[in-house]
């Protein structure tokens, strides 16, 4: 599923207008409220989530043989980055649509992506994604959590580690060691459907976290998790190369997140500092106001270009490894910076529950952390844009 084209419009067309707008008025029925309400309780989305599935804004990027719309990642990342905009970032888009959908479209078996497809794509059916682990970090080599032959299934045993809402999903996509490189030492790693998240041998510990967010982090332990022979997705220790298809979606949606959040901050900044009068006139006159304010939403525009060619050049089935690192890098910090900036305008205002901005730090904040640092797509940009010696 890829588009010829990858130049992008200078103007929005009235196609990804309409898209915008309508995404918008489903999310306003909601607002940013929902969101917090979500959040305490640590419950999902569930009304917002069935209204975008029915009116099939969930499986933009799916094959349409398969129920989804037959577009792309661009037109997924806009859904999301309307969402955000209007105060519900949801990270199980990441997670499902995004990586869930673009592996098992790409390499799943014939019969994966019948029985996995249609249901991310109307939202009936919910993926998480379990790769990290407490001793392995970023580097997914050093994964050891395995997966062991035992006649025709695969039994797996390990840990797994700030694995995103897997106590409301449906499936979830496990990578773990099936073997060991001799030459390198280094990890040969698959990549497994699990279709139980409550199945025997499974069991779970919530993380306290910071993060104020309806998706809450998990421990996960395998203790001799049986999984059948077709659990696997793509080439036995081949999964890291099925699992790099998803890898530049989830960084193109992590960093529509962070857009979105930014668009929705500033906007709120702005008609608070044009409503705020202290000493005759709006505070938003004075410069010391408005400076901060333009730059941030400078630093956002700069951002947004970059995610929108990343998503481009993803579509186009070109390497976006590049553009969607580099798209992350700027939108986390232009998310954080403008939410950061909205929240100092607010003044004392801003740190409160009502005016809904400081409870949204933590998932931007997380998206320079996870899940792909900022250091390790600078290493990145050093080693594949710069032509540096590898630092790591």
């Amino acid at each position: 599923m890829t588009r010829q084209d990858a130049s992008l419009p200078l103007r929005p067309s009235e196609e990804e207008v309409a898209l915008r707008t309508t995404v918008a008025s489903i999310v306003g029925k909601y607002g940013h409220e929902y969101y917090q309400r979500c959040a305490l309780t640590g419950d999902p989305m569930a009304e917002l989530w069935s209204d975008l599935g029915r009116s099939g804004f969930l499986g933009l990027n799916i094959p349409e043989e398969y129920g989804g719309g037959g577009a792309g990642l661009t037109e997924l990342a806009i859904v999301l980055e309307e969402l955000a905009a209007g105060g519900c970032p949801e990270l199980a888009m990441v997670l499902s649509q995004g990586i869930g959908g673009s592996v098992l479209a790409r390499h799943g078996s014939a019969e994966q992506k019948e029985r996995y497809l249609p249901g991310i794509a109307d939202g009936s059916e919910k993926f998480v994604f379990a790769l990290t682990e407490p001793d392995a970090g970023s580097n997914s080599h050093n994964v050891t959590t395995s997966a062991k032959r035992d006649g025709a299934d695969w039994v797996v045993s390990g840990t797994k580690y700030y694995i995103s809402g897997v106590d409301h999903c449906d499936h979830f996509l496990l990578v773990a060691r099936t073997g060991t490189d001799d030459s390198t030492g280094r990890g040969k790693l698959s990549l497994f459907i699990v279709d139980d998240p409550n199945g025997s041998g499974l069991s779970r510990q919530p993380i306290p976290t910071a993060l104020q967010a309806p998706e809450r982090q998990f421990t996960l332990f395998f203790d001799d998790v049986r999984l059948p022979a077709d659990a696997i997705v793509g080439e036995v220790d081949h999964g890291l190369t099925a699992l790099f298809d998803g890898l530049n979606p989830e960084r193109v949606l992590s960093a529509v997140i962070c857009t979105g959040v930014g668009r929705y901050a500033l906007e709120k900044a702005v008609r608070y500092v044009n409503a705020r009068n202290v000493w005759g006139v709006p505070v938003g006159t004075y410069q010391g106001v408005q400076h901060p304010l333009a730059e941030a939403a400078i630093d956002l525009a700069a951002a947004r270009d970059m995610t929108w060619r990343a998503a481009a050049e993803f579509d186009a089935g070109l390497p976006a490894g590049e553009t969607a690192n580099m798209a992350k890098f700027l939108a986390a910090r232009a998310g954080h910076k403008a939410l950061d900036t909205a929240i100092q305008m607010h003044g004392g205002n801003g740190m409160a529950h009502e005016y809904g901005l400081a409870d949204l730090w933590g998932i931007v904040r997380l998206q320079q952390v996870a899940p792909v640092s900022t250091q390790m797509v600078l290493n990145y940009i050093a080693q594949h844009t710069l032509g540096l010696p590898r630092s790591y």
